[in-house]
């Protein structure tokens, strides 16, 4: 099985706009990966909290069957859990998970 999670970790919304979300959309459409997650997580957890164009590409995302999760200890960090949570968005500690996940062989790409 091919896995692919995106660790999204910039702030900066031309990267998720540009780069982040058209791949992940594309690559679920043309079934590049079997299973793609996207990670969110440090400052990429307030722009998305606080942005509602980054909220619509969320959604999309969401609607291509990607699942999103996001770091709990950064969105505690940021005040911004229970608005991540309202999103849809999977939100738990990560370090224990993230870690399985490389340990598992899974392709990893990081913004």
């Amino acid at each position: 099985m091919r896995k692919l999670h995106l660790l999204w970790t910039t702030g900066e919304k031309e990267v998720a706009m540009k780069v982040i979300f058209p791949y992940l959309v594309n690559a679920k459409a043309n079934g590049w990966w079997d299973e793609i997650n996207l990670i969110i997580w440090g400052p990429s957890a307030m722009l998305t909290a606080g942005d509602p164009d980054i909220h619509r590409h969320l959604q999309d995302v969401l609607d291509s069957d990607i699942s999103v999760e996001a770091c709990l200890a950064c969105t505690d960090s940021y005040a911004v859990t229970n608005i991540l949570v309202g999103l849809g968005i999977t939100v738990r500690y990560m370090g224990g998970p993230f870690t399985e996940y490389l340990k598992n062989g899974d392709k990893v790409i990081t913004f």
